[in-house]
């Protein structure tokens, strides 16, 4: 398997008893989806390795406790601990409506109800505060705050992204 075709799930966050079962911190807002899982990729040396759940359940909130297959001390344990938790994206939940993933919505086409196509979607960069659409236009990106307000419509079967954004913000990159 590889990280291109999977989620970041969590991380395996510390040990939690001397039989090598770990807490799982879980990077979602619904972890209930995830605690009846029968296996896991765990990334070790930059590979994802499969690991078999003999056993897990919620612990306080954003954990899941979990004992995998053929771990039975500390030591197994140690092995991963601090170590990154992914799931194939098949696995992910499907959205409806204007609710999307990033990555579903790479490639596609943005239309501004103003200005018409403005180029495609990158990617999506949220490493701020407010994550932000990047966009191509012929060479030129443009970024645009990823506000619902400013989503009409996201058109999965014809890959088109449709915006209302506000006079003069994707203007400025286009003059």
């Amino acid at each position: 398997m590889h990280k291109k075709d999977c989620f970041y799930l969590g991380k395996v966050s510390k040990k939690f008893s001397f039989k090598g079962e770990v807490l799982i911190y879980l990077d979602t807002d619904e972890p209930e989806l995830y605690e009846n899982m029968e296996s896991v990729f765990v990334e070790l040396n930059k590979s994802l390795v499969p690991f078999f759940i003999e056993k897990s359940q919620l612990h306080k909130g954003d954990f899941l406790r979990v004992r995998f297959e053929d771990f039975t001390s500390e030591e197994d344990a140690d092995q991963v601990v601090g170590c990154d938790v992914y799931l194939p994206l098949s696995m992910l939940p499907k959205l409806e409506g204007n609710k999307f993933y990033y990555h579903e919505i790479i490639g596609f086409e943005v239309e501004d109800l103003r200005l018409g196509s403005i180029g495609t979607v990158e990617g999506v960069n949220d490493s701020n505060a407010q994550p932000l659409f990047e966009i191509t236009n012929n060479g030129t990106q443009i970024l645009v705050p990823m506000i619902d307000d400013f989503i009409v419509k996201v058109d999965r079967a014809n890959k088109k992204l449709i915006l209302d954004t506000p006079e003069g913000l994707v203007d400025l990159y286009l003059s």
